[in-house]
């Protein structure tokens, strides 16, 4: 009993143990995460590029992640250049869109009339521009914040080449050490597992791509300024599982109304009808074949890790949700199934030709130590 009782106790130390240490090296676990995402992602590619092009791994590695990187540079250009236009532009109309706001003109002017900002703020210049002494004295954090950001996208970017050069290696050796069906298990599930992040990220990439562009015809369609730089925060914002379009929605409106009653309105209606469009058109045919979660499901994995690991738990929350799934469908269903099955046939389950496949018209006739033998032995006696 006292054995029992000191084991109890040290299994719920070492459990507090490692949960305090997974909270201590939560930055570095979160790292791990997404660069094992990113490796998973990009690791079909590699190997694709490694059997046709480049033999040795970390160079058919290095070529992915270059080209990668150019691709994403290119699109930074055409996502940047429109961007800096914009806010040149921004920058110019800024004196005038100020004057006219503290005239009441124009529509930003308007708009502080209609809801008596304009009043409001009149009224509490003082605590404005205090707020505004404090938000130029909080840029040393954002400059802290920004050098940070870029370094833990480096730590990323180290983590997921080297998840990708020694995979091969690391599988490898863990499916050695497993053998046999568990071997064989654990590659499938490794696979499937592959699949389900591979096509989530392709896919949720596709869907963010799509409704940036759609936001941004819209916005130059209504004449709405700095179309290319709201359709960009739309797509950023779409990524999000669920909420993402509804986020989007609000930013794009906001400007749609600043220009005018009528595009906002059609901003509006334009977000409403895409909105339901991705949720049963778009988001059902990524999850159904990428990770076949029903939507309940999603959702109350998209809640739940978002409450846990805010905006990073909410891109994860449905990849994680179908290794979950597979996980569960591979070792607790199957170990049901194996429990479920009928067990060998013992001897009263033979046939009475002494083999459980054996028919009774088989029987055979040497007299032997089948059950004919013995009915022989009885009528001679």
């Amino acid at each position: 009993m006292a054995r029992r009782t000191l084991i109890v106790i040290g299994l719920v130390l070492a459990t507090v143990a490692g949960l305090g240490l997974a909270w201590e090296t939560r930055r570095v676990l979160v790292s791990v995460v997404v660069a094992a995402f990113f490796a998973v992602a990009l690791n079909p590619l590699v190997d694709r590029v490694q059997r046709q092009f480049v033999r040795r791994r970390a160079a058919a590695t290095l070529v992915v992640f270059v080209a990668s990187f150019v691709a994403l540079a290119a699109l930074g250009v055409l996502i940047v250049v429109p961007l800096v236009d914009e806010l040149a532009r921004f920058a110019n109309r800024a004196p005038d869109l100020l004057r006219e706001a503290q005239a009441g003109r124009g529509p930003v002017g308007e708009l502080l009339e209609r809801f008596h900002l304009r009043r409001y703020a009149e009224a509490h210049a003082d605590q404005l521009r205090h707020y505004g002494g404090e938000l130029g004295r909080s840029t040393i954090g954002l400059v802290r914040g920004t050098v940070q950001g870029v370094a833990g996208a480096l730590t990323v970017v180290v983590l997921a080449y080297l998840m990708i050069v020694q995979g091969p290696r690391i599988t490898a050796g863990t499916l050695a050490l497993a053998g046999g069906d568990r071997a064989e298990r654990l590659r499938r599930v490794g696979r499937e597992s592959a699949r389900t992040i591979t096509g989530y990220l392709s896919g949720n990439l596709l869907i963010s791509l799509i409704c940036g562009l759609a936001t941004f015809v819209v916005l130059a369609l209504t004449g709405v300024p700095f179309a290319a730089v709201i359709a960009l925060l739309v797509a950023i914002a779409d990524l999000i599982p669920l909420v993402g379009a509804t986020l989007g929605a609000v930013v794009a409106g906001g400007a749609g109304f600043l220009h005018s009653p009528t595009a906002g309105v059609v901003v509006l209606v334009f977000f409403v009808v895409y909105q339901q469009m991705e949720n049963h058109l778009l988001q059902p045919v990524v999850m159904s074949r990428a990770v076949h979660l029903n939507p309940l499901t999603v959702l109350v994995s998209v809640l739940l890790a978002a409450e846990v690991g805010g905006l990073l738990g909410a891109l994860l929350a449905i990849p994680l949700a179908g290794i979950v799934q597979i996980l569960l469908r591979e070792f607790l269903y199957a170990n049901r199934r194996a429990g479920a099955l009928p067990a060998a046939a013992g001897p009263t389950d033979r046939a009475p030709g002494g083999r459980p496949d054996q028919p009774p018209s088989s029987l055979p006739s040497d007299g032997g130590t089948t059950g004919g033998g013995h009915l022989g032995r009885r009528q001679a006696e």
